[in-house]
């Protein structure tokens, strides 16, 4: 794969880039760079999720040694969101589920690993940078960096004006040429590249994609239970789900058309394969779009029912969580060691 083919496969269905151009001449002047994306190992996984798995495929069709860091010190840090007694089960669960999507989407992991952060996060040299930037940085800086990721009480609690000072050191201490995340990092992203220069580090490439809208309109949240499908969720509640989802006669804040967009139509078109929605005759018959937009523009028109729509989503996203559910069945106990009494 050519310079420009790598770039375009990196840039598909990114929301921002800094810099595009740094990102060109890194795929000119190596073979093989380096990226990761760090995944706080927090709540159970949900099918927005897909978003950032498919994104790392392309890293690695683009010729990328790509690296998916378990964040498990993050974790803690965001108010406690992993107790660090369960911090163990929860890497061990986010490694297993994952590797279950991997494989359903078919990606070759020739070129990944993954890495725990608390491996080499607890390292003198690393702990020293943690200091020196704390030092050059206040708590109003950190606060506005982490604001879109970290939860922050009444209360703040300090860790959560850490998260931003480890999550730039990582880039320099996995000695990576890009860090991906979705856009919601955008600011601890722009954070990393204003203060690795300080200590005499270079400044990475960003990479950031769409978070995928929640079946209620706004941001899919591992917290808000109606608003997510996880990846063990029964074939029945994801139907249910998907059938009670706000789909408006809209793009906005419409996850039903989101996840077409940005896992469902991505993920056919790299299998070359075409998306039919099925219709009884008297609403018209079934239909095949080869692409999104094709389907958007029908669906903008109302030539196509939103519960058509649902129904299609429902059937897709089933279809690519049974091999994760088949799976994950066997690690039961694991997940209820990770979440107990959920």
């Amino acid at each position: 794969m050519d310079v420009e083919e790598g770039f375009n496969l990196i840039k598909r269905n990114t929301q921002e880039i800094i810099t595009e151009q740094e990102l060109k001449q890194l795929l000119e002047q190596k073979k093989h760079p380096k990226g990761y994306i760090g995944l706080a190992t927090t709540g159970k996984i949900h099918i927005g999720y897909f978003i950032p798995i498919i994104k790392v495929g392309d890293f690695l069709n683009a010729g990328f040694k790509f690296t998916i860091l378990l964040a498990d010190i993050h974790a803690h840090l965001d108010d406690q969101k992993a107790p660090f007694e369960l911090l163990d089960y929860r890497v061990k669960y986010y490694k297993e589920v994952i590797s279950a999507m991997i494989g359903a989407l078919g990606i070759d992991t020739k070129n990944l690993e993954f890495k725990r952060g608390s491996d080499f996060q607890l390292d003198k040299n690393y702990t020293l940078d943690m200091y020196r930037l704390a030092a050059l940085n206040t708590f109003d800086r950190c606060k506005r960096a982490a604001a879109g990721v970290v939860r922050f009480g009444e209360n703040s609690k300090l860790s959560g004006f850490i998260y931003p000072i480890l999550q730039a050191l990582d880039e320099q201490y996995m000695d990576m040429d890009v860090q991906y995340g979705g856009i919601d990092q955008r600011k601890i992203l722009a954070f990393a590249r204003e203060n690795l220069p300080k200590l005499g580090y270079k400044a990475r490439v960003e990479v950031m994609t769409p978070m995928l809208p929640g079946l209620q309109g706004a941001k899919m949240s591992a917290s808000e239970e109606k608003s997510k499908i996880d990846l063990l969720d029964s074939s029945e509640t994801v139907k249910s789900k998907i059938n009670s989802a706000h789909c408006p006669i809209a793009v906005e804040d419409n996850g039903v058309l989101a996840f077409l967009k940005y896992v469902i139509f991505v993920n056919k078109k790299d299998k070359n394969k075409e998306l039919t929605i099925k219709r009884a005759e008297k609403f018209g018959g079934s239909i095949t779009y080869n692409s999104y937009e094709e389907l958007e523009k029908d669906y903008l028109n109302k030539k196509l029912h939103p519960m058509d729509l649902k129904n299609t989503v429902a059937e897709e996203v089933n279809n690519l969580l049974e091999p994760i559910r088949r799976k994950i069945k066997e690690k039961e106990d694991l997940v209820e060691k990770a979440f107990p009494g959920n």
